[in-house]
């Protein structure tokens, strides 16, 4: 991801919920990316820029995509499940049904990158397949990302305290290690 002057640094492991919120700004990156060179490219084959990007992209999620779920699913959810409303712990069984659909997704956008990238093009169905998926892909995050960080993560500074947020941090630093 490009490096900006006088952006925010990503934050660390005592900070879980900062994490997950920088995670975002990298999904969000990323899946543009992705979106981008299926327009830009269409009916010829990638330049070296573009293979680039697209591997770079693919590399992310392909790594850190499943960290990051793992992150929500096996460290936040649970605990807000436990403290959380009716409504909480159903935005959350929503985000997880996302979290499945978006694996799909990126699984289609691996292999027709791929087979862009191998055969040098792609026939029009795939490369509207493409756009599809990654337009789909866009959309999905972009609500997602608004559920997470406008109702369930301020949900979670609030009823996880402290000690509950350094064990948190704890397992996502294991994850990493």
């Amino acid at each position: 991801m490009p490096v900006q002057i006088g952006a925010e640094p990503d934050s660390g492991f005592d900070d879980p919920i900062g994490m997950l919120t920088d995670c975002h700004r990298r999904i969000k990156w990323f899946t543009s990316v992705l979106a981008q060179v299926a327009v830009r490219a269409q009916g010829r084959a990638l330049t070296c820029e573009e293979r680039t990007a697209v591997e770079g992209a693919l590399h992310y999620f392909r790594e850190s995509g499943p960290r990051h779920n793992h992150d929500e699913e096996d460290s936040v959810f649970p605990r807000l499940r436990l403290l959380g409303s009716a409504t909480l712990q159903a935005e959350i069984e929503r985000l997880e049904g996302e979290h499945a659909e978006a694996d799909a997704l990126h699984l289609e956008v691996v292999r027709l990158y791929a087979k862009w990238g191998a055969d040098h093009g792609l026939p029009q169905d795939e490369e509207a397949r493409l756009l599809a998926t990654t337009q789909r892909l866009q959309q999905l995050y972009e609500a997602h990302i608004r559920v997470e960080e406008e109702r369930v993560f301020p949900r979670a500074t609030q009823v996880l305290d402290a000690a509950t947020m350094a064990t948190i941090g704890q397992e996502f630093k294991k994850r990493r290690s």
